[in-house]
């Protein structure tokens, strides 16, 4: 498995390093696979109808980085790791991509939303960004919708058209569908015909865009598992550190490595010492 491997091994010697995180949000630190390798660093049109709604500035979630800071170290690694994603030293870039994690709580929906807006902040590129999570889904929250807001679940359960639900955002070219009220079957309603429809309609009628996919943790639901097997390229989010080894070679194996572009490694912190300056940017850990 090569550098997954590595990856591996390093979250794995993590807690003999004693390394600290400087934010409550987990921040990217590598990519890779064979063919990709992304590294990255944390600090602390349609002819459809147009998506409703765009909220205040304001109310956006301070660790969208790559929004609030576009100049800043943590949006650069987005952009590298959006680099890697869009031109792949073979074949043709993966027009959908899942984002998924071992445990609750490593990041996955923080690197979803900041890897959606850094596509989108791109000259050409459109982006949907779907929350598939709908049980603790909050990527409505993050670009500042409330909780009422409707969304997947509304398609999945209550048969709404998919352009009623969803939300145009303030980044120019990027557009949510929430998860939506929490039903009592996610797990049915994730792993139905009518959401393989979706993802096929998603595809097809938005062919002009990237489809970004937040979805739960495959250890903890069924649903995830299905849903890999209808998406081109999936990430794994991992935090430094903490998520057990054992549980991202089950990861692994789970959702089938075939399909696995890369590894983001969350809330690693560059010792002062691999630093340097150059403005604002700063060497990043080489893995």
């Amino acid at each position: 498995m090569g550098k997954i491997h590595e990856a591996l091994e390093k979250s794995g010697r993590a807690k003999d390093m004693k390394v600290a995180a400087t934010l409550s949000q987990p921040h990217p630190a590598r990519q890779a696979n064979s063919e990709i390798e992304i590294k990255v660093v944390p600090k602390t049109k349609s002819a459809e109808k147009q998506p409703e709604a765009i909220v205040p500035e304001h109310k956006l979630d301070p660790h969208l980085v790559a929004y609030h800071s576009p100049a800043g170290v943590e949006a650069e690694i987005f952009k590298i790791l959006r680099t890697n994603i869009l031109f792949p030293k073979t074949g043709a870039p993966p027009r959908s991509i899942m984002v998924t994690s071992a445990i609750p709580g490593d990041g996955k929906s923080f690197v979803a939303a900041n890897l959606a807006i850094s596509i989108a902040q791109g000259i050409e590129d459109h982006v949907l960004l779907m929350d598939c999570d709908m049980r603790r889904s909050s990527i409505h929250k993050s670009f500042g919708f409330t909780d009422n807001t409707p969304g997947l679940s509304d398609y999945l359960d209550r048969k709404q058209p998919l352009e009623s639900l969803l939300k145009k955002t303030v980044v120019d070219k990027l557009t949510i569908l929430p998860g939506g009220p929490q039903p009592t079957n996610p797990s049915e309603l994730l792993s139905s015909q009518a959401m393989k429809a979706l993802l096929k309609e998603a595809r097809s009628r938005y062919n002009d865009r990237y489809i970004i996919v937040d979805t739960p943790p495959p250890q903890l639901t069924a649903e995830t598992t299905a849903l890999a097997n209808y998406i081109d390229g999936i990430i794994l989010v991992i935090r430094y550190a903490s998520t057990p080894k054992d549980m991202i070679k089950e990861l692994i194996e789970k959702l089938g490595k075939e399909k696995i572009i890369g590894v983001v490694m969350n809330d690693y912190r560059i010792p002062t010492t691999e630093r340097y300056g150059y403005g604002k940017y700063k060497k990043y850990k080489k893995y």
